[in-house]
């Protein structure tokens, strides 16, 4: 048994080079075959939650640790403050779960941070609600 089907990797595709690849001393990888996405930054990205199963998508981007969310309430608190209740307990388990940070921005805002960033809660400043 080879090193290749102990890890796993048995069967899968040799990569082809032409002869004009194999001719150079070196290979040149277009950016295209680079990685998708770099998992050295953080995005902050906004989402929408007028369900209870809208939260998801949030949390799994949360869970992946390197995205901050920021969750509109609103469409749901209109809709039903029970479900919204709900979201939010989910919302704040997952959040413990992670180490991650959570907090409400006036009565429309959520924000939730992986376990690397926090969020101010200054004395006298911006009303900023604990979850």
């Amino acid at each position: 048994m080879g090193l290749l089907d102990k890890i796993g990797l048995k069967g899968k595709r040799e990569p082809k080079f032409s002869d004009e690849m194999m001719d150079d001393d070196y290979v040149e990888i277009s950016s295209s075959a680079q990685a998708p996405k770099d998992k050295g930054r953080v995005v902050v990205r906004p989402f929408i939650i007028e369900e209870f199963q809208d939260i998801k998508p949030a949390l799994d981007s949360v869970r992946e640790g390197y995205t901050i969310a920021l969750l509109n309430i609103r469409p749901l608190r209109d809709k039903d403050l029970v479900e919204l209740k709900r979201a939010v307990n989910k919302l704040k388990k997952t959040c413990d779960a992670v180490e991650g940070d959570i907090a409400g921005f006036g009565e429309d805002w959520i924000v939730i941070t992986p376990s690397f960033a926090s969020i101010y809660r200054g004395a006298g400043g911006p009303a900023t609600q604990e979850m």
